[in-house]
């Protein structure tokens, strides 16, 4: 096993816990939400920007940089930190995901995935051990074991086949990883089905991983089945290991995981929501494309100390995006994974006092209380 984890404290209210996970690039604090930078890259954002709203971490994806620029090219660059000047850990998913949803684009074997690129419809061949390989040449701090990801609405014996797939290609990806240094992450499939989750983690856990990861969630499933899942799939998970929730990203559901003592998470949630326009507050989510907010000289939230929060007002913030200004992107971003990274900062002090179920219940009242607001 690679690095350490270790839970620091566990909250006297409720199942959140503190944990210290050590890298060859830091330390990072858990629980922590990790800004996703597909392509090398957080869209809008400098390596500069990230760290002055204090991300731990980042993720970057295995088959986007397998395709482009290659993962041979970034391995001649000196690696992923020093070919995106980025000085921090970085998490490299396996690619799983993304060849799931090429739909018809892809052919699932035993070997692996047979696909077709997004970019330039060349063919390809993904294997565990390729997906290892790629990761291993990219040098992540945390690499993802190359799984299957089937949809919500699978039916229950394609999700048992699926999962017993996942759990022989996590045995090849754990005989292939090879690097010193490098975490490697087993993933938990399953479905909406409790049996399947907890014997997906019974094959997980019995290979042996670093730190496992739930799979399968936040894919088209309501959110009482993906809240459902977390809490099955909790007391079942090795109590000293991280554990960690794919993309998942609303500001509730990452609340609410915490609750359920997970420590890790990632969603392009808060920055797709930025170039569209949508930013999150204190005071709920606010369309900043909206026509009352042409003449507000307030700052976007009054609670936020964001460098865009202390700036700028909500008109000229409505202005850059009506104008197409490339500044909306860069100033929407900043805000919005600023409110992520401080609300787990939140979530973290918390937890230290013991407070973490008064928190939850407080955040989830003041979220009910803003959507009625809005539902008016």
């Amino acid at each position: 096993m690679s690095g350490t984890f270790s839970v620091i404290h566990r909250d006297a209210s409720c199942s959140a816990r503190l944990g210290s996970l050590e890298t060859p690039h830091g330390v990072i604090e858990t629980p922590i939400f990790m800004p996703v930078g597909t392509n090398a890259t957080v869209k809008a954002m400098t390596p500069e920007d990230l760290r002055a709203v204090n991300a731990q971490i980042i993720l970057s994806n295995t088959y986007h940089l397998y395709l482009r620029p290659g993962h041979k090219l970034v391995e001649r660059m000196g690696g992923l930190h020093r070919f995106m000047n980025w000085d921090r850990p970085i998490l490299t998913d396996s690619g799983g995901f993304q060849v799931f949803s090429l739909g018809e684009l892809r052919k699932i074997s035993e070997e692996g995935v047979r696909f077709q690129s997004h970019i330039d419809g060349s063919r390809h061949m993904l294997t565990p051990e390729l997906a290892i390989q790629i990761q291993e040449a990219l040098g992540a701090d945390i690499i993802m074991c190359f799984d299957e990801c089937p949809p919500a609405t699978a039916e229950y014996e394609y999700v048992s086949r699926s999962l017993e797939l996942t759990a022989r290609w996590a045995r090849r990806c754990k005989d292939a990883h090879g690097r010193e240094g490098q975490q490697l992450f087993g993933i938990i499939q399953g479905g909406m089905h409790y049996d399947l989750r907890a014997r997906s983690i019974h094959d997980i856990c019995s290979i042996g991983f670093d730190g496992y990861a739930l799979g399968g969630l936040s894919v088209g499933e309501e959110k009482e089945q993906m809240y459902g899942v977390m809490e099955c799939c909790a007391p079942l998970l090795p109590q000293e290991s991280p554990r960690y929730i794919m993309g998942i990203g609303a500001p509730e559901d990452l609340i609410e995981a915490v609750w359920h003592g997970y420590d890790m998470f990632d969603c392009v949630m808060p920055t797709r929501n930025a170039r569209n326009g949508m930013l999150f507050s204190s005071q709920g989510r606010i369309n900043i494309k909206a026509k009352m907010y042409e003449d507000d000289d307030g700052p976007l939230d009054p609670a936020c100390s964001c460098m865009v929060c202390r700036n700028y007002s909500r008109a000229y913030l409505r202005h850059l995006y009506r104008a197409g200004e490339i500044l909306a992107s860069q100033l929407n971003t900043h805000h919005n994974l600023h409110y992520y990274l401080d609300l787990m900062r939140q979530a973290r002090q918390a937890i230290r006092e013991n407070r973490f179920d008064e928190f939850r219940r407080q955040f989830i009242n003041s979220t009910k209380n803003r959507e009625m607001k809005e539902d008016v």
